[in-house]
C-alpha cells in the first residue's frame, strides 16, 4: 500500500489525464520529425543519406531504453523512473531545437528516443494507484496515447514547418514536456516499491542494448547499405550472437531483465506474436496512406494533397483511437480482453479490405486509417490487460515494456519490408520517384492476411486459470477471472 491511495481514489480522471498527456506528448514526439525530412539535407548541410540518422537514432535509443526503464520502474517505482526518463526527453528537444548541425540533432533525437518508455511505464502505474474499478478503462485511455500523439504531432509539425520557423515545435514539445514532469510530480502518486529491492540486471542490459542495436540497426539501413552487404551481414551475425547469450543469460539470472520463462506462458507469448503482428500491421498507415494522399494524381492513384492537408486527413485516425477507448474497456469487462483484443485485428483487417473500395479519395482513406486505429486502439487496450493477469506485480513494467519492444520490432521489420518493396517497384513520374499500384495494393493485402492472422492468435490465447480471488488486471477492467 502506498500513502497516496486514498488521494487516488478522489481523483482517478485527473491521474488519467495526466498519464495520458505524458504518453501523448512522448509520442508526438516520434513523429515532429516527419516534415522536415526532405529539408534535412539543406536545413543541417548533410547528405540525405546522413540525415536519415536523424530518424535512425531515435529507434534504437528508444529500443534500448523501453525494456531497461520497465525493469527499473519495477525496481524502483514507475513514476519515479517516468520523471527520469522525461529529463531527457526535455534535453533532447532543447538540442534538437537549438541544432544548427547534423551532430547536434542526431544527439538531441537520441536523448528524445531515452524518454519514450514513459507510455508502457504509465500503463503499468495504473495497476498501482487506480481503483480497480478503472483499471480497465484508464488502460484504455493511456495507450490511445500513443495514437493521439502520433495524430496531433504531424499536423502540427507540418502546418509549423511549413508556415514558421521550424525550431518552434521542438520548443513547444519541450514546454509541453515539463509541464507534464510538473503535473507527474504534483498529481501522480507514487505507487508501489518492492521490499526488498531486487538488483538491477547490468549484464542482461548490455546484452539487449548490443543486440537490439545491432538487429535494428541492420534493418533500418539495410536498404541503403545493400542488404547483402558487410555492414548488414555484420548487424545481423552481431544481433544474433548478442541476443542469444543474453536469452541464455535471462533464463539463468536470479533477478533478469526480462523475464522470458514468462514465456512459457501461452497468454504472454501470444500476446506479444499479436502486439508485433498488429505493429506491422499498422505501418502502411503512417507510410503508404501518406504516399498515396500527396503524390500526384499523374501516378494513377495519387491525390494530390499538400503535406498540411495529409497530416488534416489523417488525424482524425489518431482521434478515433480515443473515442474507442470506453468502448474497448466495456468490451473487456464483459467478454474479456482476448475477445477485445481478436475483434480489434478483424477491425484492422476489415479496414485494409475497405481500401479497395475507398482508395479514390481523401474522405475515403480518412476512414480506412480511422476505422484500422479503431481496430489499433482496442488491441493496444486489451494487450495490458492480458500481460497484468499473467504476471506479478512486480513484473508488470518489464512485462510491458518487453511488449512494447516487441511492436517496436514489428513496426522496424515493416519498414524494412515494405519500404524495399514499394522502393523496388518505383518509377519516375514527372518529378516524383513513386510506387507501382500493384505493389501498393500488395502491401494493403498484407495487411489484410497479418490482422486476420493476429485474429486467429488472439482468438488462441487460453482463458485465465480459475483462482480463489480475481486477478487485479481483470478486476481493473471490471471482471472476474474471465478472459
Amino acid at each position: 500500500m502506498t500513502m497516496h491511495r486514498p488521494a487516488t481514489q478522489r481523483r482517478p480522471g485527473l491521474i488519467v489525464a495526466v498519464l495520458a498527456m505524458t504518453g501523448v506528448v512522448a509520442t508526438g514526439i516520434q513523429t515532429l520529425i516527419v516534415p522536415l525530412l526532405g529539408q534535412l539535407p539543406s536545413l543541417l548541410d548533410a547528405s540525405a543519406a546522413d540525415t536519415a540518422w536523424v530518424v535512425t537514432v531515435t529507434l534504437l535509443t528508444s529500443a534500448v531504453a523501453v525494456p531497461i526503464s520497465g525493469r527499473l520502474g519495477d525496481m524502483l517505482g514507475k513514476r519515479a523512473v517516468m520523471i527520469a526518463s522525461l529529463v531527457p526527453l526535455i534535453a533532447g528537444s532543447v538540442v534538437c531545437a537549438l541544432s544548427v548541425s547534423l551532430g547536434a540533432m542526431v544527439v538531441g533525437r537520441g536523448l528524445q528516443g531515452l524518454g519514450l518508455g514513459v507510455v508502457p511505464l504509465g500503463i503499468s502505474l495504473l495497476r498501482e494507484v487506480m481503483p480497480p474499478q478503472r483499471i480497465g478503462s484508464a488502460v484504455a485511455t493511456m495507450s490511445a496515447s500513443m495514437g493521439i500523439g502520433g495524430a496531433l504531432g504531424l499536423p502540427f509539425a507540418a502546418i509549423v514547418g511549413q508556415t514558421t520557423n521550424w525550431r518552434i515545435m521542438f520548443w513547444t514539445f519541450a514546454g509541453l514536456a515539463v509541464v507534464a514532469l510538473a503535473l507527474l510530480v504534483w498529481i501522480v502518486p507514487a505507487g508501489h516499491r518492492p521490499t526488498p529491492r531486487p538488483r538491477f540486471d547490468t549484464r542482461g542490459a548490455v546484452g539487449l542494448s548490443l543486440g537490439l542495436v545491432s538487429l535494428l540497426l541492420g534493418i533500418s539501413r539495410g536498404a541503403s547499405w545493400g542488404w547483402l552487404s558487410l555492414p548488414t551481414l555484420t548487424c545481423a551475425g552481431l544481433a544474433v550472437v548478442c541476443l542469444s547469450l543474453w536469452a541464455a543469460h535471462q533464463l539463468h539470472a536470479g533477478a533478469p531483465l526480462v523475464n522470458l520463462r514468462s514465456l512459457s506462458d501461452r497468454r504472454v507469448a501470444l500476446a506479444n506474436l499479436v502486439g508485433l503482428l498488429i505493429s506491422f500491421c499498422t505501418y502502411p498507415l503512417s507510410y503508404v496512406i501518406p504516399q498515396i494522399l500527396q503524390l500526384p494524381a499523374s501516378t494513377g492513384y495519387g491525390l494530390g494533397q499538400s503535406m498540411v492537408a495529409m497530416a488534416l486527413w489523417l488525424a482524425p485516425g489518431g482521434l478515433a483511437m480515443l473515442a474507442i477507448a470506453p468502448v474497448s474497456a466495456r468490451l473487456s469487462a464483459r467478454f474479456g480482453p482476448r475477445t477485445t483484443l481478436s475483434l480489434g485485428a478483424l477491425v484492422i483487417a476489415a479496414g485494409y479490405v475497405s481500401t479497395w473500395w475507398l482508395m479514390g479519395s481523401p474522405w475515403g482513406l480518412m476512414i480506412v486509417v480511422a476505422l484500422c486505429n479503431v481496430g489499433v486502439g482496442m488491441a493496444y487496450a486489451a494487450i495490458p490487460l492480458i500481460l497484468m493477469d499473467a504476471v506479478p506485480p512486480a513484473e508488470t513494467a518489464s512485462a510491458n515494456g518487453f511488449n512494447t519492444l516487441c511492436r517496436a520490432i514489428g513496426t522496424s521489420v515493416a519498414g524494412a519490408v515494405i519500404g524495399g518493396a514499394l522502393a523496388a517497384s518505383a518509377t519516375q513520374v514527372d518529378t516524383f520517384t513513386a510506387p507501382s499500384a500493384p505493389a501498393l495494393h500488395a502491401v494493403l493485402l498484407v495487411g489484410v492476411g497479418l490482422g486476420g492472422l493476429a485474429c486467429l492468435l488472439a482468438w488462441a490465447i487460453p482463458r485465465a486459470p480459475q483462482t480463489g480471488s480475481p486477478a487485479p488486471a481483470l478486476v481493473g477492467a471490471g471482471q472476474g477471472t474471465r478472459s
